[in-house]
């Protein structure tokens, strides 16, 4: 069969990608970068994930947003609804209940999309918690990423802060309860609530809230959100990723695949696979029933509410304190019941993005660290972690103390009294039993790497003992197991002039018991006692 070798011509669109790709200054600069990206490695690891997730979640979150923006109508003017949701016909809403009511039944697809956009901004909060949390439990955060550990903490806090606006736009009685409650917050705190409150409503409540919220929501969270997604970015390409512990990784190398085209086709199979989940889940699952709760109204409030997940805990906080504490100092009130829940609050909040910098303060260490730590082998780190996430789950439990009591038949107060003693003595109990734990862990990896694997053959050597074989660690395991770090507690030194401060004292104090009953690392392999096998005897 004859074979046809006459050149094909280049079409006009060839000839055009070509000239953009080698004869302009941004197509060099693009072609340069995607041969960077090529020779770059991206380590495979669960929890790489969850980036492609949270990044899906804002993408469906901007999509299915700009697509409301142009059926919802943000205003709190009172009309009369006549629409296709007979039940509501003829009753007084706002404009913005009244669009909310017409993206659901009147606008094709519209229910679709916002229920998208609810279970996003669900996920999202989910899905950056479990980043923070895998970044705190393997010291992810240690430098030359303290910088990132910051921008992963305002993300979550903005994302909770576009949560919160979002969820009052519909102005049902749901999210009525909520700015009621907001308000009362407030209104208590001295000298300044009354001024707050005014601002925030922009008069008596309701005021204006929903106009307040709306730019809130669709123009200052996502230029933020979306700026500081830039940066955090931005710090990984610099820094690289941090690896586990295995063979071959080392503090100056990253083993995985290349980043263009493997991990960037993992990626976009998993964004479109979220996105999948997202829509699937939004077309069989009602998701805040609106039409349901009715229209908001300043004297309603709906029985039995609860917030969205994430922002449960602030509710937990206030709940747990008993009513009527507060004195009257300076000619103001000071509410103690609304005072002390934001100070904890924040000041828990302020100790999760401050707590990478007083953990390198108190162990002095200020080397940069690519590869991350197991858990187990940082006890008392870990022992603060799950004592935060301890507290955290009481706030978070408390939020719903009334449903639990009504649902197992008891005793509101008793309820509330659990959850007390919960969060103030949980974090102990939890911080003392986990940091056992990991000491405990230490220990038996550290007899598996000098002894090996208890295999269960029991032999007889020839003086007449009786001795278990043991299996000897493969290399893999070995890395996986032995503790590398060198750490040492800082040491009570005077200074230049012979003083010893407080604060090196303090520091000198938590540095010990940061690092107190911490299992020595194991020596190397060669270094190792052979495992003992009688057989070869």
């Amino acid at each position: 069969m004859p074979i046809d070798r006459r050149l094909v011509k280049p079409t006009l669109t060839d000839r055009a990608a070509r000239y953009v790709a080698n004869d302009t200054v941004g197509g060099r600069r693009l072609a340069a970068f995607a041969t960077e990206l090529r020779g770059r490695r991206f380590p495979l690891h669960w929890s790489n994930l969850f980036g492609v997730v949270s990044l899906t979640c804002v993408a469906v979150l901007f999509v299915s947003g700009l697509f409301l923006m142009f059926f919802y109508t943000p205003s709190s003017t009172l009309v009369t609804y006549h629409g296709a949701y007979s039940p509501l016909d003829g009753l007084t809403m706002s404009k913005a209940f009244r669009s909310t009511l017409a993206i659901s039944f009147d606008v094709r697809g519209g229910l679709l999309v916002r229920q998208a956009h609810h279970w996003a901004a669900l996920l999202l909060p989910a899905s950056l918690i479990v980043q923070t949390l895998v970044t705190y439990f393997t010291g992810g955060f240690r430098r030359p990423r303290l910088f990132a550990w910051v921008l992963l903490f305002l993300i979550t806090f903005i994302a909770l802060v576009g949560g919160w606006s979002g969820y009052a736009l519909p102005d049902d009685v749901l999210s009525g309860t909520g700015l009621r409650i907001v308000e009362g917050i407030v209104l208590g705190i001295p000298i300044v609530g009354t001024w707050a409150s005014t601002l925030l409503f922009g008069g008596e409540f309701p005021g204006q809230i929903i106009e307040h919220l709306y730019p809130i929501h669709v123009v200052i969270v996502p230029i933020i959100l979306i700026g500081l997604l830039a940066l955090r970015v931005r710090a990984g390409y610099v820094h690289g990723p941090a690896q586990a512990a295995r063979p071959g990784n080392t503090e100056d190398n990253v083993v995985g695949v290349p980043v263009l085209p493997n991990a960037a086709t993992r990626a976009t199979g998993l964004f479109f696979i979220v996105t999948g989940l997202l829509v699937a889940i939004s077309a069989t699952i009602t998701i805040s029933p609106v039409w349901l709760y009715g229209p908001s109204a300043s004297g309603e409030a709906s029985a039995g509410s609860q917030p969205d997940w994430y922002t449960g805990f602030l509710d937990g906080a206030l709940r747990l304190v008993p009513p009527g504490w507060g004195f009257v100092w300076l000619d103001h009130t000071w509410a103690l019941d609304i005072l002390i829940p934001l100070v904890v609050v924040t000041v828990f909040l302020l100790g999760i993005l401050l707590y990478p910098f007083v953990e390198r303060w108190i162990t002095g260490d200020s080397r940069e660290h690519n590869l991350l730590e197991r858990p187990r082998n940082t006890a008392t780190r870990t022992a603060i972690g799950v004592a935060g996430l301890t507290f955290y789950g009481a706030l978070w439990g408390a939020g719903s103390a009334d449903l639990v009591a009504t649902q197992f038949g008891l005793s509101l107060e008793s309820v509330l009294a659990f959850y007390q003693f919960l969060v103030v003595l949980g974090p102990l109990i939890a911080f003392t039993v986990t940091r056992r734990i990991c000491l405990a862990l230490q220990r038996k990896d550290r007899e598996i790497l000098l002894h090996g694997y208890e295999t269960g053959r029991i032999v007889r050597l020839p003086g007449g003992e009786y001795v278990e074989v043991h299996q000897d660690v493969d290399p893999a395991e070995r890395w996986r197991l032995e503790n590398p770090d060198d750490y040492r507690p800082i040491l009570l030194r005077p200074d230049a002039k012979g003083r010893i401060g407080l604060t090196r004292r303090l520091r000198a104090g938590l540095s010990q018991f940061f690092f107190e009953d911490r299992i020595a690392p194991a020596e190397h392999h060669e270094e190792l006692e052979p495992a003992a096998d009688p057989s070869h005897t």
